[in-house]
């Protein structure tokens, strides 16, 4: 029977499976973790990935149009300071604190790799990314705190940031954005003062205005401020622990003054706050607030990379099914040699931000038990992943609005809120010009360029790809690092977000062509590495047109997400 609606012909991918509809990605998994842990973590992402296709999808989508509300006081005019959440934003709250343990994963006795935990994130926000804000800050702030704070601070409030009982356990923030001192934290001028607590102990206390504060009613929240009698500049920062709730069970002095009405992320409430001489912890020492804090922004980054990564897989698997059950002009728009571009130009930063995202979390376990060379690798490329992926995600998730067409625009489907989403994540923790920077300080005040390069050779020798394609990266790599090494000896700003980017391709091409050697006989991953280099690295006239059907089947077989044989690989090695 016909349809003369025409709805058969609008794809829906309601109640397909995220996990097993995207065939890249256990492989890589297992690569990485190995088979008894990949083995053990797979049921739960079979499970999640049907899930986040399906009600935590309807979920994320009820709560990004149903934000949150700001109740100042009870109806006989008693302070308040409550925030209305929506009940199925509680519910994926539900889902990513107590049945998945997302904040609470890496604080346990005996976590498993970092990995598994930004596995099961990778997923859950192909379905929602507000939330995932919160999760990462808990889970941030709680490293902090354990890395920095006094044993008595961990003492008392580590078990409630890692339990996953959802009525007792604990949310975190950070707080340190201000109108004058955004992106340049030196300016900061929230004052902390010593004084004395209702029992005459010692304790500071936090007066200022924070303008940018994401989950504001956490129950914990990590605070720059500057203490009274401390130098001007970053030198005179200290970071705090400020409480929701003080011991006595009253409510702490600081006022949360309004919501902000924001373009995405509309499910989590962000607010300003006014702090009114609320009692905080310090942590660590005076003087030392900006480099505490950048451990616990470093890992903040790092969850923004995944989050963009999983952001630009739910595009991909959208346009990919409304690809390949849609028609026009009596084909499927995949058999179009336009889509097929369009699609491979879409999967290219997806799967380099993955691979990189993977590369980091194999690689942070390493540097957290003192291994110095993974740690300086840890220190460049996390920024780099947060400089480059988060951009690509917004060109990614407006391109397969693209291919959905005029329906995509449409509030009913997730493209519009992957779209506004997207562009948070080169905004926070640091604008792109600000990350692009901090790559180069990496570069060249802390050696991270260096090791970086031993840990490239050393994979790249250990590999087993074809001597051409070894040669090949082998050489954008060491370009991509002199450019960077150049841009930051000399000072030259305006270059530095083209170096980086340079570094960003390069090292993910020589991850992606490690990853193939590993996957053998499937050379998929050795393929899109040489488009890398191809399209991001090497010059190209801009008016030599594409010869027709030039590497056609290869290409093909990457668009319907197939392996390849390394003969196939091969066709697609640039000739430079």
């Amino acid at each position: 029977m016909s349809d003369p609606s025409g709805a058969a012909n609008i794809p829906d991918s309601r109640g397909i499976n995220f996990y097993t509809s995207d065939p890249g990605f256990a492989p890589l998994l297992r690569s990485y973790l190995g088979e008894a842990a990949f083995g053990a973590l797979e049921p739960r992402l079979h499970t999640l990935g049907q899930r986040a296709s399906d009600e935590l999808d309807q979920w994320a989508l009820a709560a990004d149009h149903h934000p949150p509300v700001l109740q100042h006081r009870t109806r006989r005019g008693e302070p308040l300071q409550h925030i209305d959440k929506h009940a199925d934003y509680v519910a994926l709250e539900r889902v990513a604190y107590a049945e998945l343990g997302l904040a609470a994963m890496s604080h346990q006795p005996n976590p498993p790799a970092p990995l598994v935990k930004y596995a099961l994130t990778y997923l859950f926000v192909q379905a929602e990314f507000g939330l995932c804000c919160p999760v990462s800050m808990t889970d941030s702030l709680t490293r902090t705190l354990r890395r920095f704070g006094a044993p008595e601070l961990v003492a008392r409030y580590l078990p409630d940031l890692a339990s996953q009982d959802f009525d007792t356990l604990y949310q975190g923030a950070m707080f340190m954005t201000e109108q004058a001192a955004g992106s340049d934290v030196a300016r900061i001028a929230t004052r902390a003062a010593r004084s004395k607590d209702a029992q005459g102990n010692e304790v500071w206390r936090l007066h200022g205005d924070k303008w940018f504060c994401s989950n504001a009613d956490a129950d914990l929240a990590m605070v720059l401020a500057r203490a009274d009698d401390a130098p001007p500049g970053i030198k005179g920062l200290a970071l705090f622990l400020l409480p929701k709730t003080l011991p006595d069970g009253t409510r702490n002095a600081y006022r949360i003054v309004r919501l902000k009405d924001k373009l995405g992320s509309r499910s989590m409430a962000s607010g300003e706050i006014v702090l009114e001489g609320a009692q905080a912890y310090l942590i660590g020492e005076v003087g030392r607030g900006f480099h505490q804090m950048a451990d616990m922004i470093n890992m903040s980054r790092l969850s923004n990379g995944v989050r963009a990564a999983g952001l630009m897989r739910r595009a991909v698997t959208e346009a990919l099914h409304v690809a390949r059950h849609r028609e026009a002009f009596g084909r499927k728009l995949i058999e179009m040699p336009l889509m097929q571009r369009q699609l491979l130009k879409m999967m290219l930063p997806a799967e380099q931000a993955r691979s990189m995202f993977m590369r980091i979390a194999t690689l942070l376990p390493r540097a957290d038990g003192g291994d110095e060379l993974a740690a300086k690798c840890v220190r460049i490329l996390t920024p780099l992943i947060k400089f480059r992926a988060c951009r690509d995600a917004r060109r990614v998730t407006g391109d397969a609005m693209e291919v959905r067409g005029g329906v995509g625009y449409i509030e009913e489907w997730s493209d519009a809120r992957l779209v506004r989403d997207a562009h948070l994540g080169s905004i926070w923790e640091g604008t792109s010009n600000i990350v692009a920077l901090d790559v180069a300080r990496a570069a060249k005040r802390e050696g991270a360029l260096d090791s970086l390069a031993r840990y490239v050779r050393a994979e790249l020798a250990e590999a087993a790809l074809p001597d051409a394609s070894a040669a090949l990266l082998r050489g954008v790599f060491e370009r991509a690092g002199a450019a960077l090494e150049s841009v930051a000896e000399c000072g030259r700003d305006e270059s530095v977000r083209q170096a980086a980017s340079a570094l960003y391709h390069a090292a993910t091409a020589v991850f992606m062509a490690c990853e193939a050697a590993r996957a053998a006989p499937d050379f998929r991953r050795l393929a899109l590495a040489h488009l890398i280099v191809r399209h991001k690295l090497l010059p190209r006239d801009p008016l030599d047109l594409d010869a027709r059907d030039a590497h056609a089947a290869p290409l093909r077989a990457l668009v319907e997400e197939r392996a390849l044989a390394l003969d196939e690989a091969m066709q697609l090695l640039p000739v430079h």
